[in-house]
């Protein structure tokens, strides 16, 4: 019975499986995606806090911790954006890969200049009840579904196409 097989990876693919620098983390095991998750569970910690400002006896109390969640996020979303650009650097140009990374640079940038324009503004700035205005909480929600949409292409960009993924011979030593 014949098998099908894909044909080996390009050599540009095998390029951006390696780090840039030891700084990006070593081979296999990049830095980026453990520190997405500081932004991803402050943000979407902040929006749980922002809604229980609608429906709490003390509002006030869930707002501060909201606005400390997105400053969070925002410091999370620094240092998980330059490993990121480390990885993105390593990438070919004119791949498919590449201009899947520049598109979820694009959108974290929308989601981080989102946040950081939502924290400045939401500065003490409470309705009458002491909620969060709901005007900064639906901010909030187009900053995730950007988040979500940014994440999936951050998938792609591992799972499809094996950017810092270890490559096949390696990830088979698991199997045997």
């Amino acid at each position: 019975m014949a098998t099908t097989s894909s044909p080996p990876p390009a050599e540009p693919a095998k390029e951006a499986k390696r780090p840039l620098t030891p700084i990006a983390g070593p081979y296999g095991h990049p830095f980026h995606p453990i520190l997405v998750t500081v932004p991803i569970g402050a943000w979407v910690a902040s929006m749980g806090f922002d809604l229980a400002t609608r429906v709490s006896d003390e509002p006030e109390v869930f707002a501060k911790g909201s606005y400390w969640l997105i400053a969070l996020g925002l410091l999370g979303a620094v240092g998980a954006g330059f490993f990121g650009m480390l990885d993105l650097l390593n990438i070919p140009r004119n791949t498919k890969a590449f201009r899947t990374g520049v598109q979820h640079l694009l959108l974290n940038s929308a989601v981080i200049a989102l946040y950081a324009v939502n924290l400045v503004i939401r500065n003490g700035r409470l309705d009458k009840a002491g909620a969060v205005p709901v005007a900064l909480v639906a901010v909030s929600a187009v900053a995730l579904l950007l988040l979500g949409a940014s994440g999936w292409l951050g998938g792609k960009l591992s799972y499809h196409y094996g950017v810092r993924v270890a490559e096949e011979v390696d990830q088979a030593e698991g199997f045997r």
